[in-house]
This record gives structure tokens, C-alpha cells and sequence, in this order.
């Protein structure tokens, strides 16, 4: 199988995915007591007439099918409908929290890349002592939620030195990133630590393996053969856990997000559900099961990168 075959039916299946999460996503808010009708009337009984009123207005007396579809191919165009509550276009109430949210996962997926693989491969390779300290951080980072090390951080480098702002996403690309350090910071650590006890597991056992023993046997520099012979083949479940980890991430950044007043869409998520706005429920949970299945979809494409042995034309 070649790459293009390879590609395809990574994206049937993911276009598969898609259709029963945007069918779920769609269909469950209408199962909740009193559906939209509820929320619509507000308090008021209302008469035959104005409940007539309002289910044509929102489409409420077509049948669940044609509402759906119709839905789905408006999302598919980037109209996900009104909001009930701001009396928005749900696009516009994404965008800007978009990028704000994408910024912050991305930039707590580079420190957990850089600080986990880094402490992992210094605990590896450095037995002893040093090991000893890199799992007892590791533990630390562990143990502590995101939003206690957010409190700390806010607390410590935010009112007491007064090194970052304490809260907003601020604006222009430099100015986002120095606010969303702490809030980066705050959501990584966790991950941080998770992965460095995966780096650190996955390079011993390769170092112990037969092959690498040949290696320095033959008077091979360890430097060489830890990057040609070590890190290729310990990157695969490294790279697994960072997957999972970016996935998580997209979700848990709704505490940090809060904490630092990032208006996220998070916090945009959380405000929906309390307020019973379903359009923009539907749109935020289908954005980031979106990006839930293309980080899969990513993960997938870098086993066939990193390992020969997992290409697209043996993988079938």
C-alpha cells in the first residue's frame, strides 16, 4: 500500500469518526429535560401560538433527521448557527477564543516535548543520584494539579515578583506568548512529568537491548549510539503519550484557562453548558473532537516516519 492509499483511509476513517460524533453531539443536547423549548421560554408558559412561533423559527418543527442535516452542512461551511444567549454567530464567537486556545496547546505541547524528553533522558542515562532527583521531580510534577501549580505560579511570579501579567491572552503574536507562559506552564507540568517517566522507561529497556551491547562492543561512541541506535527505536511510545497528552490538553485547558481569565474556548465551553446555549455547545464540542481525531490522524503519520518497519505499505 502507497502513501496516497495510506491517506485515504486514514481520512475515511476519520470522516467516520466525525459523522457519529457530530450525530452524538448534535442529538444528545436534544435529550436533556425540557430540550431547547425550555430555555427558549424562559419562564413563561407561553400560548399554543407563541410555542408554534418558536419552533418554526429554530427549526424545531422539522423532523430530528432534517434539522440534523441541515446542521452538518452548515458546520461543514463554518456555520454553526446563533448563539441563543449572546445573539452571535457562533464562528465569530470561536475565532478569536481559537486562536487563544490553540496557542496555549501548542505551547505547553513544546514544553512537554522539551522538559519531558529532556528529564527522561537524563534519568536514563545518568543513573544514580541525578535519576534519584529527576523521578523525585518527576513525582512532584505528578502529584500536583493544574490548578494548584496555576495558583502558585500566579502568586509567586505574577503579584509577588511581577515577571508576567496575571491574567488576559494579550495581543500580537509576542505579546500572547509572554501571557500565556505561566498558563502554559501550569498545564504541562503534569504532562511533563508523565512523559519524562515514559522517556526514561522506554531508553533504558532499548539500552539493555542485544544490539546496542554489539554496538559499543565494536567501540561505537555512546553519543552514537544512543542517537542511532537508542532514541529512533524508544520514540515510538514517546511519541504515543505525547499524542494522548496534546489530545488531553485541548480539554484540560479549560481549568487553566479559567484561572488566568484566557477566555478560551474552554471557558467559552463551560459558560455554554451552564447557559444551556446549544449552538455553541455543538459547535465547540464538535471543533475539539475535531482536533481530538487530526492529532490522531498526526500520531499515526509519525509511526510510519519514525519506524520503517510500521510503513504504510506493511502496516495493512
Amino acid at each position: 500500500m502507497r502513501w496516497p492509499i495510506f491517506l485515504a483511509r486514514r481520512l475515511a476513517a476519520l470522516a467516520a469518526v466525525l459523522l457519529v460524533a457530530s450525530f452524538l453531539v448534535y442529538g444528545l443536547l436534544y435529550t436533556v429535560p425540557g430540550g431547547p423549548m425550555s430555555f427558549l421560554l424562559g419562564n413563561r408558559s407561553g400560548t399554543p401560538e407563541q410555542i408554534a412561533a418558536i419552533r418554526h423559527q429554530y427549526h424545531l418543527d422539522q423532523p430530528f433527521l432534517v434539522r440534523y442535516f441541515s446542521w452538518l452542512g452548515d458546520a461543514l461551511h463554518g456555520d454553526f448557527g446563533q448563539s441563543l444567549v449572546y445573539r452571535q454567530d457562533v464562528s465569530d464567537l470561536m475565532s478569536t477564543r481559537l486562536t487563544t486556545t490553540g496557542l496555549l496547546v501548542l505551547y505547553a505541547t513544546g514544553i512537554i516535548v522539551v522538559a519531558g524528553v529532556a528529564l527522561g533522558l537524563l534519568g536514563a542515562l545518568r543513573r544514580g543520584p541525578v535519576d534519584t532527583v529527576v523521578s523525585a521531580v518527576n513525582s512532584v510534577f505528578l502529584a500536583t494539579p493544574p490548578f494548584v501549580v496555576g495558583v502558585v505560579l500566579v502568586v509567586v511570579f505574577a503579584l509577588g515578583l511581577g515577571w508576567f501579567p496575571v491574567f488576559g491572552p494579550g495581543t500580537g503574536f509576542g505579546d500572547r506568548l509572554y501571557h500565556l507562559t505561566l498558563p502554559a506552564i501550569a498545564l504541562s507540568l503534569g504532562s511533563v512529568g508523565f512523559l519524562a517517566r515514559i522517556t526514561r522507561a522506554s531508553v533504558g529497556e532499548e539500552l539493555g537491548r542485544e544490539h546496542v551491547e554489539t554496538a559499543r562492543s565494536r567501540g561505537l561512541p555512546e553519543s552514537h549510539i544512543v542517537r542511532r541506535h537508542v532514541l529512533r527505536n524508544a520514540s515510538i511510545p514517546v511519541v504515543t503519550v505525547t499524542g494522548l497528552t496534546v489530545a488531553g490538553l485541548i480539554a484540560g485547558s479549560v481549568v487553566v484557562e479559567n484561572i488566568f481569565a484566557l477566555d478560551g474556548l474552554g471557558s467559552l465551553l463551560v459558560r455554554a453548558i451552564l447557559q444551556r446555549d446549544f449552538a455553541v455547545v455543538q459547535g465547540v464540542v464538535l471543533v475539539l473532537v475535531t482536533a481530538f481525531v487530526i492529532v490522531n490522524l498526526v500520531v499515526d503519520l509519525c509511526y510510519s516516519l519514525i519506524d520503517p518497519r510500521l510503513s504504510p505499505g506493511e502496516a495493512a
